[in-house]
């Protein structure tokens, strides 16, 4: 093994010069090429969270219903019948910046492996994307390709998408987000972990070859800035393969079901580099692999190159020598290569070979335990309001039906069914709810129950306050889901921020960080898994600081499902009695052009009841239909169930903020539902014993939709309404 003789290499593989005297004080000696190489991908900010594990440390990660919280490739709750759902969301911005099908299509295809890594096999994918300037080349062709990209993977893979949402900012201009979010379900007694353990058992490689797409990713891509010049970044973007996905998942669920293996890892960020060093850690063991025994696709790959390749539809699993045999007549059957290239050994070192010939020999700890942790260093940034807008900051109020047609046809706004109708959403017949609705639905196989999954998030408002945009995101995925008639059991969550080491980043992470943790406390949901990409920014600054929250939630009975769908005749509740806001608004930054102020604070007390209440209304059907306020206020919230229930509404709000305009079109901090009901006098009589504010609004029925606020009056026929919201996405779609 021959020591580093360039002093400038670790540098260039995105060490710092105190890193690399860290590693030669654990070494005892200065490491290889090879040795370096690993060292930089697994102490990456992507692999090793440097700047961020010490602040993860406050979200709350245990619950009655937790069987795995963080630190395993997905977290599980118990949804009783013996069944556990495991879920995570991560993001592929980076890759998908550069590459926008291929990155987005193995951001999906990384998902899933992480969920069928725990042995649950996947029913369902949400996706949340953010992109720049609608109107601009650059943006939708990212759009364009980032939802080809999706639809291609999960369709093609069999996995139903069931939601998400999509969001356009000129502050993604430079650095799109692509989070993808995986659901899978397993028997609860089947929980698999990514674990080497038992001296003389084998470390199998089982699914495609290894070439060189993808190498460099966690380090080059995902913890570093994306500037300018993307094209000699290219290579290092992943290919995916759904076809061998698909294998993959039968294969590996195959053998969980038959207790084939020891323990079971997924290859993904730094590949056999990350996913040998982890299952030795968890052993606590020692590894030692033949990279040559790697099967390889292409001709005279180098050491490091095979070690860290990120070459997608990979597995690999700690097999004991007497159920080799059963592994690879599995893997036959389902046409996947299968090599032994490795085995458990004692000690604590990961020990790689090129045949005979030793290339790294590298303390596990070393790798996992002692990278480098940081301390943020948090300034509260001077142009953060303190205030909110007064009304006499705000332009004249303008003609309510005006500005309704205008938000309709907002991007934020209007329909995203021209990208998610390019998803496959019914593909395994368990689906309930489509995307469009709140949350979306799928059932659990074999069990009267069902899942409901949201994903929300909104970097402008967090922009704007992070604490309170922190406890907003937890609070609207959480409520999107009980909107659905489901029980929030627990969240995963993608952190998507700029770069840690300067400007309002450190704030904004740890602010956000910690309104998230304090929402989930109150809430009783708990963090069970998640993500954190630093580093998205470009020459123009960081992106909005954007946590994504995914909440998953029970529904004992599937049949009490309900969606944003009101039927005729139906009578309209408003349930709570937060007060709508213009600061951070859709109302504002499209309507008046500005973003400026401070975001309400959300009443957690009040969420919990309200909470309560619509999982209590939905079970007991009082409820068929029911949609929360956001982008566009209670407003939009209205038109959105008309056209959902192609039927007329009218509704006469109470007053709710100093404005009428601010009360159709403002955005509460905490929640406001309008719900569709049968029975008024037993939804007003729950809403009581709940504590919850409830008051008649309005009806449905008839061809138009008017809503009304004091003098400001907002009328459409449907079809104009349905017309305005429908025609934004598919022009874009059409000119990319």
């Amino acid at each position: 093994m021959n020591p580093v003789s360039e002093p400038q290499l670790h540098r260039q593989l995105g060490l710092r010069d105190d890193e690399y005297t860290q590693i030669v004080a654990l070494l005892g000696r200065h490491p290889n090429h090879f040795e370096l190489a690993v060292f930089s991908l697994l102490w990456s900010e992507h692999c090793g969270y440097k700047h961020s594990r010490a602040i993860l440390r406050r979200f709350p990660t245990t619950g009655p219903a937790v069987l795995q919280g963080p630190g395993e490739n997905a977290g599980v709750v118990d949804v009783g019948d013996g069944l556990g759902v495991a879920f995570k969301v991560e993001s592929h911005n980076h890759p998908s910046a550069v590459e926008p099908f291929q990155g987005a299509a193995t951001g999906v295809g990384g998902i899933l492996r992480d969920i069928f890594a725990m042995g649950a096999r996947p029913i369902a994918i949400l996706d949340s994307l953010r992109f720049g300037d609608p109107t601009t080349e650059r943006t939708r062709r990212l759009l364009d390709g980032a939802v080809r990209g999706i639809g291609h993977y999960g369709n093609c893979v069999g996995v139903a998408n069931i939601g998400g949402e999509v969001r356009f900012d000129a502050g993604y201009e430079q650095s799109c987000l692509v989070n993808a979010m995986g659901i899978g379900v397993l028997k609860a007694s089947d929980l698999k972990s990514a674990t080497a353990a038992g001296i003389g058992n084998l470390v199998v490689l089982f699914g495609a070859r290894t070439g060189r797409d993808g190498i460099g990713g966690a380090s080059v891509l995902a913890s570093q800035d994306i500037d300018a010049g993307g094209d000699e970044k290219r290579p290092t973007v992943q290919i995916g393969d759904p076809y061998m996905g698909k294998r993959l998942i039968e294969t590996s669920l195959e053998f969980v079901r038959d207790d084939v293996l020891v323990g079971l890892q997924d290859l993904g960020a730094a590949g056999l580099a990350s996913s040998a060093s982890e299952m030795a850690s968890r052993g606590p063991v020692g590894v030692r692999l033949d990279l040559a025994r790697v099967p390889l696709r292409e001709d005279d790959m180098e050491a490091f190159e095979i070690m860290i390749s990120e070459s997608q539809e990979r597995m690999l699993a700690c097999v004991e020598p007497g159920r080799l045999a059963e592994v690879q007549a599995l893997c036959a059957r389902w046409e996947l290569e299968c090599s032994v290239i490795g085995e458990v050994v004692e000690g604590d070192h990961l020990i790689c070979t090129m045949g005979d010939t030793v290339v790294g020999d590298i303390p596990v700890a070393a790798l996992v335990d002692d990278c480098p942790r940081y301390t943020l260093d948090p300034q509260r940034p001077d142009r953060l309001a303190t205030e909110p807008l007064t009304i006499a900051d705000l332009p004249a109020e303008p003609d309510a039906t005006t500005a309704l047609t205008s938000l309709l046809g907002a991007p934020n706004i209007a329909s995203k069914a021209a990208i998610f109708q390019q998803y496959d959403q019914i593909v395994g017949g368990g689906t309930v709810i489509r995307p469009g609705a709140d949350a979306g639905v799928v059932r659990l196989p074999g069990s009267k129950r069902a899942i409901a999954a949201a994903l929300d998030g909104s970097g402008r408002r967090t922009w704007l306050d992070p604490r309170r945009g922190g406890r907003q995101a937890v609070a609207e995925a959480a409520r999107n889901v009980a909107c659905t008639g489901g029980r929030p059991l627990a969240i995963t969550n993608c952190l998507n921020f700029g770069n840690p080491e300067r400007g309002e980043t450190p704030y904004m992470f740890v602010e956000s960080v910690e309104g998230m943790a304090e929402a989930c406390e109150a809430l009783q949901a708990p963090v069970v898994s998640g993500n954190v990409s630093l580093y998205n920014e470009h020459s123009s600054g960081p992106i909005p600081p954007s946590p994504i929250v995914g909440c998953v939630g029970l529904i004992e009975d599937a049949a009490c499902a309900i969606g944003a769908a009101p039927r005729s005749g139906a009578t309209i509740v408003l349930l709570g009695d937060a007060e709508p806001s213009v600061d951070g608004s859709e109302y504002q930054a499209y309507v008046f052009g500005s973003v400026a102020g401070r975001i309400p604070d959300v009443d957690l007390e009040a969420e919990a009841n309200l909470i309560d209440l619509l999982v209590e209304a939905a079970a007991q059907g009082i409820t068929h239909a029911a949609h929360d306020a956001a982008e566009g206020g209670l407003a939009v919230a209205a038109v959105e169930m008309a056209i959902a229930g192609r039927v007329g509404i009218e509704i006469e709000l109470p007053e709710l903020a100093t404005r009428d305009d601010i009360t159709l079109f403002g955005e509460p901090g905490g929640g406001l539902v309008l719900v569709a009901v049968n029975d008024a006098d037993a939804m007003l009589d729950l809403a009581t014993r709940h504590g919850v504010p409830a008051q008649i609004v309005g009806t449905t029925g008839g061809e138009r939709i008017h809503v009304s606020a004091g003098a400001a009056v907002a009328s459409l026929a449907l079809a104009e309404a349905s017309a305005i919201h429908t025609a934004t996405l598919p022009e874009l779609i059409g000119a990319a």
